[in-house]
């Protein structure tokens, strides 16, 4: 459409120019070839067109092709028992969008492979109600790790994008069914609080926030005035944010001891290009940190690419991630 768009100004153009110059509206120049510039046009319309409808109906195939991405992050002041901590992060599992039940399970089994030492969760587990855990409950309930599984909340969790009250339930109730659902699953959801791990004789502070975003249309319930204090007594400390833009809005500026951030929402918005040493996604027009690994100074900030998936249902070059972390 845009090319066809951009050969209909052509053609406005040369038919007012010819008016008002030549008195005539002459007809279309031929190239040498004798192909004119509108069949030329219409042809590159069409080539990216159908590249671009091709890569969306390939994408609808690796919506559950669940890729590991494995990272070792260094750092000066961790303490001795935490070397070799393995972390399992994932993110924006969004249950209400899945419709099949043994992929998802395979997704499952190949995080319990990894046999982490934590498991992190950072954020959206539904699209909008409670309810679309129901069938997925005894999936994600076998998730386990010897340190156990953390979690906090993402936009998609507080039932912003539907109307109220639904079947009866009202917002309220279905935000507070939610947390329930993370008890649950075995789950300790973090709500703007900390709590201290301990591994080797030695203490580290996790810090987990609800939503807290840079952009004015998601919210930010996040309190970090809440959720730290305390944990400055501690030498090392890991702060679970939904919302990647926290981390330059107010993580870095403000709290400049937190050593490692991990964020989710961004989803490489499920279409992009990576290959190494190269990534490109329309979503990093919106954020700056989108996917992967950011560092300044001595602070980190990962931003897991999801889990899970919303609104389109596929993936094109941006893989559903689970991501292990090994702190070093």
């Amino acid at each position: 459409m845009i090319f066809l768009l951009i050969d209909d100004i052509r053609r406005a153009i040369q038919w007012t120019a010819g008016k008002l110059f030549y008195g005539n509206t002459e007809g279309e120049s031929i190239a040498s070839d004798g192909i004119s510039r509108s069949v030329f046009l219409s042809w590159l319309g069409l080539a990216a067109g159908s590249t671009l409808f091709g890569s969306l109906l390939y994408g609808f195939s690796n919506k559950y092709n669940y890729h590991i991405k494995r990272v070792q992050l260094a750092f000066d002041n961790l303490p001795n028992g935490f070397k070799g901590l393995r972390i399992l992060h994932i993110s924006d599992i969004h249950s209400g969008s899945f419709m099949d039940k043994k992929a998802v399970e395979h997704g499952v089994q190949m995080i319990l492979k990894e046999n982490a030492d934590i498991i992190l969760f950072t954020g959206d587990l539904i699209n909008d109600k409670a309810t679309e855990m129901k069938d997925y409950m005894d999936v994600f309930n076998k998730l386990k790790a010897p340190m156990g599984v953390y979690s906090t909340l993402g936009n998609h969790d507080y039932g912003d994008y539907v109307s109220w009250p639904n079947n009866g339930i009202t917002k309220e109730q279905n935000l507070e069914n939610l947390k329930n659902i993370h008890g649950e699953l075995g789950w300790r959801l973090l709500m703007n609080e900390h709590v201290i791990l301990e591994r080797g004789g030695d203490k580290i502070a996790l810090i987990g926030i609800e939503n807290w975003s840079a952009l004015a249309r998601f919210p930010k319930h996040g309190r970090m005035d809440l959720a730290y204090p305390g944990a400055e007594n501690y030498p090392f400390k890991i702060l679970m944010s939904h919302d990647p833009s926290h981390w330059d809005a107010e993580v870095r500026p403000k709290y400049s001891d937190i050593d490692l951030t991990l964020s989710g929402h961004t989803h490489g918005m499920q279409f992009g290009i990576e290959v190494p040493g190269f990534k490109w996604s329309p979503v990093q027009y919106v954020y700056k940190e989108w996917a992967g690994l950011y560092e300044d100074a001595k602070q980190k900030l990962y931003v897991n690419r999801g889990f899970g998936f919303i609104g389109y249902p596929g993936r094109v070059g941006i893989l559903p991630e689970i991501t292990v972390i090994e702190l070093v």
